[in-house]
């Protein structure tokens, strides 16, 4: 077997290639996947891409034209990736959970960081200035966190939430019995949180979960965090929220349009997105670049279970990793399914 990786970056080639055999070779490309460089796929079984990488309807025919058979994500999410375009063509494979713990731990120190001012009051400590003038925050004990989303990650998070001492609402379309939150209705959400987050897939259900219409139902000085995907916010909505005061602060680690400009250094350059820039020119918000699933952990994890997919498409067909659309779910169909998808 022989994979293009697409996207990649050094962190990448150090995890994936201890992994490289007689029998599975890779070939690294720091370019994105798209119509215009799916090309670079020729020769190739198979191309593993990651979150802004393209594989639409146009992409897919197009691997399946030079001989592709496998798409591996080396991600939980796949919105850019049109499995069901995909189904009978190729055999798509994600990474379903790599460290809830990585992704969590992130969202609360991203929290932390925001209401206790620790990026300001770092920034001011290394030019000598010891002022404490600007930096109150607040407790999180006895606040309420409203979370979006109760999956691996969404219940670690509920989980360093209690830690605190904080009290947990939730939504999940599918509610868990184990999950140690009350689970209430969006509207409650919205209107009872102090601090709400997100962790939740994109899908058509989400697309904009947070906009205009639910910002006005939030408390005045509502905290929004959101580190799974960039869509679920509408960027125009949530900047309009912080300049009218409505939104006390926004902690982001994705970005609905991050495609064009997260995981690169534009340090040098100006930035066209305008909604990007003053998001991040404002005091109160707070954006890291889809780092959140980046520890050591997380990345071994990655590489190992998308290798394990690779070789189980390889060999059998099929992986319990598999999206299609079979049996009419889109993933975790392997209950119900018998045998190969295709």
């Amino acid at each position: 077997m022989k994979i293009a990786f697409f996207d990649t970056k050094p962190y990448d080639k150090q995890s994936f290639e201890k992994y490289v055999s007689d029998d599975l070779k890779f070939k690294f490309f720091e370019t994105k996947l798209n119509i215009d460089t799916v090309e670079l796929a020729h020769g190739c079984d198979g191309v593993c891409i990651f979150v802004n990488d393209t594989a639409d309807a146009q992409v897919i025919d197009k691997l399946y034209e030079i001989g592709v058979k496998i798409i591996a994500l080396r991600c939980a999410g796949y919105n850019n990736v049109d499995v069901k375009h995909a189904f009978g063509k190729i055999h798509v494979v994600h990474v379903p959970a790599y460290s809830p713990y990585a992704v969590a731990e992130h969202t609360m120190a991203m929290l932390l960081t925001s209401i206790r001012r620790i990026h300001k009051a770092y920034i001011r400590t290394k030019d000598f200035n010891f002022s404490l003038n600007g930096l109150t925050g607040f407790d999180l004990y006895g606040k309420t966190v409203g979370v979006i989303g109760t999956g691996k990650i969404g219940r670690v998070f509920i989980d360093i939430c209690k830690g605190f001492g904080m009290k947990v609402l939730a939504y999940d379309k599918y509610p868990a019995d184990d999950v140690p939150a009350e689970y209430v209705t969006l509207d409650r959400l919205f209107a009872d949180s102090d601090i709400i987050s997100m962790h939740c897939p994109l899908t058509k259900e989400t697309y904009h979960i947070i906009d205009e219409q639910s910002i006005g139902k939030m408390k005045k000085g509502v905290v929004i965090l959101n580190t799974s995907r960039g869509a679920l916010i509408d960027a125009d909505a949530l900047l309009e929220g912080i300049k009218s005061r409505h939104i006390g602060a926004a902690c982001l680690d994705v970005y609905e349009e991050e495609s064009d400009v997260f995981f690169e250094d534009y340090s040098g350059h100006i930035v066209d997105d305008d909604t990007l820039a003053r998001l991040i020119s404002m005091p109160n918000v707070l954006v890291t670049s889809h780092q959140a699933f980046l520890t050591e952990e997380a990345l071994e994890n990655i590489a190992e279970t998308t290798v394990n997919n690779i070789n189980e498409i390889a060999k059998n067909g099929g992986s319990q990793n598999e999206l299609c659309y079979h049996c009419g779910k889109t993933e975790n169909c392997r209950a119900q399914r018998l045998g190969k998808c295709f």
